[in-house]
């Protein structure tokens, strides 16, 4: 492996000059960033309360399915495209294809990454944010109206949402700082190696939980009646249709595909082993993180009695009510949100080490200047996030929500999929890459070899399940604005 970039932290590259390309030091530091990108708040927030909302392992095996039919090979797209072109999202398209037919999707890549940070460091705030809470005692003794109370006056508070939104933020762009051995694989291995081990003490305290052995049965044993409920067969398919939708979904979402997120680490790492047997460990370990999140969250809420199916609001008022009424509660609420930060945070230094990236590529910046210009600028566009649970909570969208859900939906109904959509065309289609040069440069290295003969399935089945995704993501809009329902 080569060493990182030797151009001076103070200097911009000359115009037309080529920089050592940064390599990681390990294929465990590709494997333990690359899944901390994808291990994020969808794992371990959105996953468990849809899990609980649609049924529990029913549900989980629908994900499942999708998961290898639809994220493992756009995940291996990414790493591929990254690998072959020894660029990030800026200019890899415009190297394999330099015909700049594929110009136009950098700009949309550098859009979502740049969307995702504008209210995910929020998010993330929200997360260190309770940390405090939890461990200094705050959370102690209160029931579930108080612990609703809570959380509310932080939405309510500008000043706490943008000092814990700079903190995030500027966690995150240190730790970028440093460079990429040095800074985001250094700091992300420990991180994930943390996250690794307090999310198992977590799982051991709760399945042992008297009571736990209902969140557990909720959880692991399927029950397809739950994909079926409704009084009449018209509201039966349409809980089972919702239900398969969520999972194609978050099946898409949860490893951080489309907008080019992972594809800068393909970018970093050798050609020693095949990508698609990279993709699969990463995605196994997205998926046990996630899945272990759940082992937490079910056997806990069962325990005690909580609604598991409770939405959004399962993680800042459900489970610190549940925490309150456990022994040592403190400790051990301290220690999920601890997990929690560490799952956010691992997401928000891989994205800011994509747009610090993208902007040495596209302007020759050195990292030091990017870090700066990126910095200042991410921090400028999360303000609207933060301003809009109070100061600019009149400002909403009909069908949408205020600004962190038009963000969101930005993003993740439009950006993400037409993103993977991109890279399915560009790896499948003479006019881009083209299929040939995909597959030669994904089984390249030793290692499990994508399936040549899932083709037909690649390039006209997924963009399928993509339009799908599209579409339903924007029907019970659509239905909304022209007065339809």
């Amino acid at each position: 492996m080569s060493k990182e970039s030797t151009t001076p932290a103070n200097e911009t590259l000359v115009e037309g000059a080529v920089a050592p390309r940064e390599r990681f030091a390990s294929r465990l530091g590709f494997i333990l960033i690359s899944a901390g990108c994808a291990i994020g708040l969808g794992n371990v927030w959105r996953f468990p309360y849809i899990t609980g909302q649609y049924g529990g392992a029913a549900f989980v095996l629908i994900y499942l399915v999708f998961l290898i039919l639809l994220g493992i090979p756009i995940l291996v797209m990414e790493f591929s495209v990254g690998r072959a072109s020894q660029k990030s999202a800026a200019l890899a398209m415009d190297v394999l294809q330099p015909s700049r037919k594929w110009h136009f999707y950098s700009w949309a890549a550098y859009a979502g990454n740049m969307l995702l940070m504008m209210f995910y460091t929020t998010v993330c705030g929200w997360m260190l944010n309770y940390v405090v809470k939890m461990f200094s005692g705050e959370m102690n003794g209160l029931d579930a109206q108080a612990t609703s109370a809570v959380f509310d006056g932080v939405l309510a508070d500008p000043s706490q949402l943008i000092g814990w939104m700079l903190a995030a933020t500027v966690i995150g762009f240190l730790v970028c700082s440093l460079g990429l051995q040095k800074g985001v694989e250094r700091v992300t291995k420990v991180m994930m190696v943390a996250l690794l081990a307090v999310l198992v003490v977590l799982v051991v305290r709760s399945v042992t939980l008297p009571g736990a052995e209902g969140g557990l049965e909720f959880y692991l044993v399927p029950d397809f009646g739950h994909l079926f409920a409704g009084s009449t067969p018209a509201e039966q398919m349409g809980t089972f249709g919702n239900a398969v939708y969520a999972a194609l979904g978050q099946a898409f979402f949860t490893l951080s595909i489309g907008m080019s997120s992972m594809e800068i680490f393909g970018s970093y790492i050798g050609k020693e082993r095949s990508l698609t047997g990279e993709a699969v460990r990463v995605t196994a370990l997205d998926t046990f993180v996630a899945f272990m999140a759940g082992l937490i969250i079910f056997p806990a809420c069962f325990a005690f009695g909580v609604e598991p199916g409770a939405g959004p609001s399962l993680v800042f008022v459900t489970l610190p009510n549940v925490f309150a009424q456990m022994p040592l509660g403190q400790l051990w609420g301290g220690l999920f949100f601890v997990f929690m930060s560490f799952a956010a945070l691992s997401t928000i230094i891989a994205v800011f080490e994509n747009l610090i990236s993208f902007s040495m590529d596209k302007w020759g910046w050195s990292r030091r200047t990017s870090v700066i210009r990126t910095a200042f600028l991410v921090t400028v566009l999360s303000f609207p996030c933060a301003l809009g649970f109070n100061v600019w909570s009149g400002f909403t969208v009909p069908a949408i929500g205020d600004i962190q859900s038009l963000e969101d939906f930005i993003m993740s109904n439009n950006l993400l999929p037409l993103g993977g959509l991109v890279y399915v065309l560009f790896c499948t289609r003479k006019a881009g890459w083209g299929w040939k040069g995909f597959l030669a440069e994904a089984d390249t290295g030793q290692g499990l070899k994508f399936p040549a003969w899932a083709r037909g399935w690649i390039a006209y089945g997924i963009p399928v399940l993509i339009a799908i995704i599209f579409v339903m993501g924007y029907a019970p809009k659509v239905a909304v604005w022209f007065g339809l329902s």
